[in-house]
């Protein structure tokens, strides 16, 4: 985990995977592509697989973004993670608090394990921060297709959000190159993108666009 600098990460475009769409096959590839398109960040998202399952699955995508320089973040479980040596993990509202999963990584993994956090208020986002979050999604600006519960943040919100806390923040839900523009102004790190990488016809091409037209907000 010690070829990743926490403070040179480049959030510009976070990359969430989801083979909802796609075989593992085909998003591993996604996960090149999105990389070579842009991509800064890249969060494994497999809430339906075991825990072995899960390590396997990691394993082979953290090949790619460990050989491209791009840290590896697991979504939800920090077990996988630190199994692995996933540069970090990213945990929601409902899954390990951010103290928790804080204190276990300094522990195991050192002080550069990364972690992020779901926080949909000012409130949520301090705590967060106090609590050790590295960075932050906040989220959705538009209703998604993922399988994830989402409740629609208005971007007075997330500007809030980015102005109440010293740590980057990402914006996420529904995203994609064309409808981004709403985002314009807000001091926000980057953008999360899901479908308009995974459902891509060319997930490189798409990922440089919206990676290109997310450097501009």
């Amino acid at each position: 985990m010690g070829f990743i600098d926490k403070g040179k990460i480049d959030y510009t475009l976070y990359f969430i995977t989801d083979t909802t769409y796609a075989s593992v096959d085909e998003m591993v590839a996604r996960v090149d592509a999105a990389i070579k398109g842009g991509a800064g960040i890249v969060q494994l998202r497999e809430k339906d697989r075991g825990t072995r399952e899960y390590i396997e699955i990691a394993t082979r995508v953290h090949e790619v973004t460990k050989k491209a320089g791009v840290p590896l973040i697991i979504d939800d479980r920090l077990d996988v993670a630190l199994a692995m040596g996933a540069e970090g993990v990213h945990v929601g509202s409902s899954d390990m608090p951010v103290s928790l999963a804080r204190r276990i990584a300094d522990k195991i993994a050192g002080k550069d394990f990364i972690i992020g956090a779901t926080a949909k208020t000012v409130p949520a986002a301090l705590d967060a921060y106090k609590n050790g979050a590295d960075y932050l999604g906040c989220g959705a600006i538009y209703p998604t297709t993922t399988h994830v519960k989402t409740v629609i943040t208005s971007t007075d919100t997330l500007r809030d959000v980015c102005n109440a806390v010293p740590i980057p923040v990402n914006a996420i839900g529904g995203l994609n190159a064309s409808n981004m523009d709403v985002l314009a102004g807000i001091p926000i790190a980057g953008i999360c993108v899901v479908s308009a990488i995974m459902k891509a016809s060319d997930p490189e091409r798409a990922a440089r666009e919206i990676y290109e037209r997310s450097a501009k907000l």
